[in-house]
């Protein structure tokens, strides 16, 4: 097929959202989707830049148990100085980090790019309409006027903001993982049903064009019926197999600690919690599954139309009282559904990797991440994410004409996607509702590791055949908090 008539069917079967059609990029005010940020950590403030240039978007209040700081990782030297540098290009942004290796985050450095960033727009020069609460529950009560929330909080705190603010009419964006325990996961979709609001899981990749060609190939039977899958990945890169620290530390200044351990039980307040580090500790995190999972485990779903799994298996190192295990393995048995055989799908971490696949080239190495797909009629692989689809052996793909588009296109991104659904448009991918499955799974494999049992699912019944593993299901909220 040409590459004109590719891109010509591509385009047919595309969702653009209002601001990429063309025509005059103005959004009068009234028409805009205005947004609160509630967590601005590093990864909050990532996602809210992107926010901020989307012309049918008004950021007007930020929300964070800490004030400021400047001891947040990022990705790289200067990463989140250079992504406010690029956004608001002609304004100097008061809270850039001395040391390159740690970036300034929490309500007053976000407050102050999102004035910035309209200031710049703005012919007096001057923006002053960014409101500030530490916690979100403040917000909700006080903004009657705000749209959707940005959720971009620890694991352990998603499901709390998130319902709350369904329940409060709001459209939500939430960070991976969706949740953190596979009953919160099932409550945030339920509720995300009853409220009609549009939500969306931050799984960049669910709107990728990757996403729908690994689809596409694997339905159209480039390798026949797939019967395993195998996704590994490098993570944890925090620390794990750890015990609790023996003594406390005093509370940062700027940090509410009763605030940020939200629904989680007390514990008096250690710098190996937070921020970022959380990912390793049962009571805030959800591990390298939690982490990574919901990206490569989003893909696999859709192209092999998964539900849930009826069976799960795990083995890791030693198993600590309260944080995750430094490396983990585990097996989800799926039934047969929609015309498809039963399929394995494995999980490894901490780089872990699964047997060498037949027809790697022998002078190439697996990656530090991967995913590779069996069939009755070949194998595939591509990277983490799902991208890069290649057959094995090489000599396959001479023969192979890849199917034509079938699936629709997302265009303008997964944040230009959910700001489409906010305002009527077709629901984002990685809804609560599609999401909530995928969450589930991925959790349920947290949750072998955990009880060292082989877990037999019953999806309808909520029951994994164990008692104890059922005791796992779910982290009970303290006194004060609850969904």
């Amino acid at each position: 097929m040409s590459v004109s008539r590719r891109t010509a069917l591509a385009a047919a079967f595309s969702i653009v959202p209002r601001h990429v059609l063309g025509g005059a990029p103005y959004v009068a005010p009234s028409d805009k989707v205005t947004l609160a940020f509630v967590g601005t950590g590093t990864q909050g403030i990532r996602v809210m830049l992107e926010f901020l240039p989307l012309p049918d978007v008004q950021a007007v209040a930020v929300c964070d148990v800490n004030s400021g700081s400047s001891d947040y990782l990022q990705y790289g030297t200067n990463e989140l100085r250079n992504r406010v540098r690029k956004l608001i290009p002609n304004a100097r942004w008061g809270y850039e980090s001395e040391d390159s290796n740690h970036a300034s985050s929490g309500c007053e450095p976000a407050r102050q790019a999102i004035e910035l960033f309209y200031a710049q727009q703005n012919r007096a020069g001057q923006h002053h309409g960014c409101a500030v609460f530490a916690d979100y529950r403040e917000l909700l009560a006080q903004r009657k006027d705000i749209d959707g929330i940005v959720v971009g909080t620890p694991d352990h705190s998603h499901a709390v903001i998130s319902i709350a603010a369904m329940r409060a009419g709001k459209h939500v964006f939430c960070q991976k993982p969706m949740a953190h325990s596979v009953l919160e996961a099932r409550k945030m979709a339920e509720v995300a049903r009853q409220t009609g609001v549009a939500t969306e899981v931050a799984i960049w990749n669910s709107a990728s064009d990757a996403t729908r060609v690994l689809a596409e190939w694997i339905q159209a039977g480039a390798i026949g019926q797939v019967r395993q899958v195998h996704n590994w990945t490098n993570r944890p890169s925090w620390p794990q197999g750890i015990e609790r620290p023996a003594e406390a530390q005093p509370v940062p200044p700027y940090l509410n600690w009763d605030l940020w351990l939200g629904p989680a039980p007390f514990r008096p307040y250690h710098r190996a919690y937070q921020p970022w580090v959380f990912r390793g500790w049962y009571d805030f995190g959800t591990g390298s599954a939690g982490d990574m999972g919901c990206y490569s485990f989003d893909p696999i779903f859709r192209a092999l139309k998964l539900k849930a799994p009826d069976g799960i298996e795990a083995s890791s190192t030693r198993l600590f009282p309260e944080s995750f295990p430094q490396a983990s393995i585990v097996h989800y048995s799926f039934p047969a559904r929609d015309g498809m055989p039963p399929v394995k799908v494995s999980w490894y971490d901490a780089g872990l990797k699964p047997p060498r696949p037949e027809g790697l080239p022998d002078n190439e190495k697996l990656a530090p991440e991967g995913m590779h797909l069996l069939g009755e009629k070949g194998a595939l692989l591509c990277d983490f994410y799902g991208a890069k689809p290649r057959l094995l052996p090489e000599s396959r793909l001479k023969s192979f004409t890849p199917p034509p588009p079938t699936l629709p296109r997302v265009a303008g991104g997964y944040e230009a996607e959910w700001i489409a659904a906010c305002t009527g448009g077709q629901r984002a991918d990685a809804n609560f509702e599609f999401t909530s499955s995928v969450t589930e799974t991925l959790l349920l494999g947290n949750v072998a590791i955990r009880s060292g049992e082989k877990l037999n699912w019953d999806r309808e019944r909520v029951r994994t055949g164990s008692a104890s593993a059922d005791q796992l299901l779910h982290s009970p909220c303290r006194e004060g908090w609850s969904l």
